[in-house]
């Protein structure tokens, strides 16, 4: 999730663990905790853009990484605090460390949660930025701030927001299994064979997803939002895997098509190879759009050396994009 989101909810659960014993400063040092796993972006300063992939939500977002660094913190804090109390501060870091990748693990790009081991938890059920789940944990986390240490509605108000905001998330996985089916429904009636469909919610909202489908050859995309009236419609995009050649034995290559969990298309434009990761779709709802979330150009030197450059996005469409997607939201 964003990094907002993640403050507050740091906030709000260090609140929970010592706000009635410091106050103010659990809620300061739990935002604080919130923030630090999401410093493995950092790896993109020192190293290729694949390796910065790989790494990132990997050993800082997992549970390994909050059982070794909690008592570290906790016991560096309780030292310069006046409230000294290593157990309080360790359970505090802990939980705003391990509810931090847990929170990640709803969005698509997912978190190695169990790291070393190779598996990342991705239940792909919300966006990384979601007003419905941020703005009212802000706005009970701010009425609790607004209390007294010791006031009962302080404790009130900080658990409200952590009941709403956990309760959409299950909230979620219901819509997930509704517009899953209406994809399902809708592949089965055009007579489209598949061999994997997989659903994700479209930019800033649980109201409009996305759906690609692999079939043989190509990839279809398509959308649904809840206040459709018209059958849902897919667009196709060939796969061109074949572009790669040889290259599809590059340890890079292959690293990348793991990251993608092999959602991915080719395409070549002027004599270049670009890399499209499709799980996380499309800047634009123009049919047979081309400029993908995240991609990547392919760079090969003279020595035979891969690299994968991500083209930069077009923030100046970004007003487009948005009044593109309010006017899906509101149904085909």
């Amino acid at each position: 999730m964003d990094s907002l989101t993640q403050i507050i909810l740091g906030a709000a659960v260090g609140e929970l663990v010592l706000g009635k014993k410091v106050g103010n400063k659990a809620i300061l040092y739990g935002a604080i905790a919130g923030t630090i796993p999401d410093l493995d972006v950092l790896a993109t300063q020192f190293t290729d853009t694949v390796t910065a992939i790989s790494i990132h939500r990997g050993f800082t977002h997992s549970i390994f990484f909050s059982v070794l660094f909690a008592p570290v913190l906790g016991g560096l804090v309780s030292r310069y605090e006046k409230y000294k109390d290593f157990k309080g501060w360790s359970w505090l870091f802990f939980w705003a460390f391990v509810t931090h990748p847990i929170l990640d693990s709803f969005t698509t790009w997912g978190t190695q949660l169990f790291w070393p081991f190779d598996l990342r938890l991705s239940f792909t059920t919300i966006f990384v930025v979601d007003p419905l789940y941020t703005l009212p944990f802000l706005v009970f986390l701010i009425l609790a701030i607004r209390q007294k240490r010791t006031a009962k509605k302080r404790a009130f108000y900080n658990k409200m927001g952590l009941i709403v905001s956990s309760s959409y998330l299950v909230l979620t996985f219901f819509l997930k299994g509704i517009a899953f089916y209406q994809f399902k429904s809708a592949l089965e009636a055009q007579h489209i064979d598949y061999v994997q469909l997989d659903t994700r919610p479209a930019t800033l909202n649980t109201i409009l997803w996305n759906a690609n489908v692999d079939v043989e050859g190509a990839y279809l995309l398509g959308n649904y939002s809840f206040f459709d009236t018209q059958p849902i419609s897919f667009e196709r995009y060939p796969k061109n895997h074949e572009l790669l050649g040889a290259l599809i034995k590059d340890q890079k290559v292959q690293r990348m098509i793991a990251n993608s969990n092999n959602w991915y298309s080719i395409t070549k434009k002027e004599g270049h190879l670009y890399f499209n990761d499709l799980r996380f779709g499309l800047l634009s709802t123009s049919p047979q759009a081309q400029d993908f979330v995240f991609q990547y150009k392919i760079m090969v030197d003279d020595s035979g050396v891969v690299t994968f450059n991500e083209v930069p996005k077009d923030t100046s469409e970004g007003k487009k994009l948005l009044f593109e997607l309010w006017m899906r939201v509101k149904g085909n």
